[in-house]
């Protein structure tokens, strides 16, 4: 069963494939995603993130946000500073809170006892067992150029897969170092063991431009795939074997 739904300004897709329409385990999931949402959008006036944006202290916030800050921190510290949700002294978790809150979805899907599920927001996928036809799911990397073209299809189980690029949000990730936009790639894809790691490293990774790609290769349990400004496709070591 697939289901649809319109939350933290994008759509998300849950698919559990031996679920009935009414089964609880999508209102749990969507239920999750919605309190997500109200508390970490920084396009809501109501959410901490907006109340830290006016003022809040470290002191003040919440365990769980004080939880995201030290995760935030941590990928900084491993990204050699490529990874910041501050920027010209805003801050947007949501680099990290994305792929975090699709973790927190499949952890709900786990709890109810599902096996077998794809969680998609954004483009960025959590996966686990297989699809309705009893095989691997299978994932499209999307042509930046023409977003109805898919240039690799992916066969992949139990595990995360984030894209970072321009093509859909536009230019929006920044090198924290020099604070200028990025235009050397277009498109990065990491396949990682969760969907968390997957997407934060993504982010990281796209910010280095093409130097991305030799990061992604420096992770053990990672494969990446980038698309430079020029059409040119780099992949990593590994990547080969998810091709279906």
């Amino acid at each position: 069963m697939k289901k649809i739904e319109q939350i933290m300004g994008m759509p998300i897709t849950v698919i559990v494939p031996r679920a009935s329409a009414g089964d609880p385990v999508f209102k749990a999931i969507f239920g999750r995603l919605r309190k997500i949402d109200e508390q970490f959008s920084p396009y809501k006036e109501s959410s901490e993130v907006s109340a830290m944006n006016r003022g809040l202290s470290n002191e003040k916030v919440s365990p769980v946000m004080r939880d995201i800050i030290e995760r935030a921190e941590d990928t900084k510290a491993a990204t050699g500073g490529f990874f910041d949700v501050w920027h010209g002294g805003h801050f947007d978790p949501s680099g990290i809170v994305k792929g975090w809150a699709i973790d927190e979805a499949a952890r709900v899907a786990r709890d109810d006892g599902c096996i077998d599920y794809y969680i998609e927001a954004g483009g960025d996928i959590s996966l686990s067992g297989r699809s309705d036809d009893g095989n691997p799911w299978h994932v499209g990397i999307r042509n930046p150029f023409n977003r109805d073209e898919i240039v690799e299809v992916l066969e992949l189980s139990d595990c995360g897969v984030a894209t970072s690029g321009t093509a859909i949000r536009g230019q929006h990730i920044y090198n924290p170092h020099d604070d200028k936009p990025i235009h050397d790639i277009l498109s990065l894809t990491v396949i990682g063991p969760t969907i968390y790691d997957a997407d934060r490293f993504a982010t990281a990774a796209f910010a280095m431009g093409q130097k991305g790609i030799d990061f992604i290769e420096s992770l053990d349990g990672y494969e990446g795939y980038m698309i430079d400004h020029k059409g040119i496709a780099t992949m990593t070591s590994g990547f080969d074997r998810y091709k279906a």
